[in-house]
């Protein structure tokens, strides 16, 4: 049986309805909004190759020509039961990808359609592990990529992607001010944006086919992240709906989300609640989820409500109180990782999931990617 993607009924589209090609090299829409893929057939547990090791086992859910697949090795990461406040909650531990997070899975996809279009120099723009994820991929590919960082990321972060003979530029501002600067920069060069290419998303969408595999081919009953651009978000949204549509689940999961107090658009709106009001934004160690107009929130918000879900801002000191929480466990996760596990406790607190539920929680970066931060959140801890 041949295990590729069908795709010839696929197609683009953005906000205002045009349709675009799958092979169309726009990133985005005429009308200036990302772009959406129309929904693919879901899969069934006979389709997943078994013999692959990696997100490519989910191949006829993915839209990308095999022949020019860039991987790494990325996906089938742990998924770790924890005892957490008198519940059984699985913890997704995304660091086992091979740049360290989960945007190896939306990159491998990205990359190999880029690939497969002939792309030889490609930009992207990051506040780490976006960069990095490109960075590594795009060295797999034999493509050269120039990656875009705010000046105040993680110098481990900026290492990474150096190390994978990325060109990199430091821009001094806040991590949209350097999206716009890229945008700038597309005109001349393969914009290979992870929050704007839609084929990113069709990657990151695998780690909840993950979840229903490991959870013996049923959803969970909660999914919590947390949201910069909100790509787990609508990865989850696009993945369960088609699980969904194929009769392999019987509900959507509820999907909760988590942001920094100062940079809670998508919380804000879900909430009803106008993110202009929290007055100027504030540095927060959660570094790589310091976004203030992400390019989807339309989408994001959708997904949340269509799910039953819920999303919540949360407090630096939240934040930090996570960190240690799930260090005392044995899970070493950045400080942006641990806003999940801070969301995780204000819906427990509050009664919206339940003792007999089954909760998964995505950690989207290991700990060793922030070394300063970390420094920072377990300084005075005891020996």
């Amino acid at each position: 049986m041949a295990h590729t993607a069908v795709t010839s009924d696929a197609f683009l589209y953005d906000r205002s309805g045009h349709r675009y090609g799958l092979a169309d090299p726009r990133w985005r829409g005429e009308d200036g909004s990302a772009l959406t893929m129309s929904a693919l057939p879901g899969i069934t547990a006979d389709r997943i190759v078994t013999s692959e090791r990696s997100l490519w086992r989910y191949q006829a859910v993915i839209p990308a020509d095999a022949r020019h697949r860039v991987s790494l090795g990325e996906g089938c990461t742990p998924m770790v039961p924890v005892d957490w406040a008198g519940r059984r909650v699985h913890f997704k531990l995304e660091w086992f990808n091979p740049t360290s997070s989960f945007k190896d899975r939306g990159v491998s996809v990205m990359v190999s359609h880029l690939r497969g279009r002939g792309a030889e120099y490609v930009l992207e723009d990051s506040s780490g592990n976006g960069g990095s994820a490109v960075a590594a991929y795009c060295a797999a590919a034999g493509i050269r990529a120039k990656i875009l960082v705010p000046a105040l990321t993680s110098a481990a972060k900026i290492l990474q992607a150096r190390a994978y003979g990325a060109q990199i530029e430091l821009i001094t501002g806040t991590r949209d001010e350097v999206a716009h600067e890229a945008i700038r920069q597309s005109a001349r060069i393969t914009y290979a944006s992870h929050n704007w290419h839609p084929f990113f998303l069709q990657g990151v969408k695998t780690v909840a086919y993950e979840m229903w595999e490991d959870l013996g081919f049923r959803a969970p009953d909660n999914v919590v992240v947390v949201a910069g651009a909100g790509s787990n978000v609508l990865g989850c949204d696009i993945a369960f709906g088609e699980l969904l549509a194929a009769g392999q689940i019987a509900h959507r999961p509820r999907l909760f989300v988590g942001q920094p107090e100062h940079w809670a658009t998508i919380a804000d709106t879900v909430n009803g609640l106008d993110p202009a009001d929290r007055g100027p934004r504030v540095r927060t160690i959660a570094e790589g989820a310091a976004i203030a107009a992400p390019v989807r929130l339309p989408e994001v918000v959708e997904a949340i409500r269509r799910s039953g879900g819920a999303a919540v801002a949360v407090s630096e000191s939240a934040i930090r109180a996570a960190a240690r929480r799930l260090a005392s466990r044995g899970l070493y996760a950045e400080a942006t990782s641990c806003v999940a596990a801070a969301a995780l406790d204000h819906f427990i607190t509050e009664g919206t999931i339940g003792v007999g539920e089954t909760t998964v929680v995505v950690l989207t970066g290991a700990g060793t990617k922030s070394t300063e931060t970390m420094a920072e959140i377990f300084a005075g801890c005891r020996a």
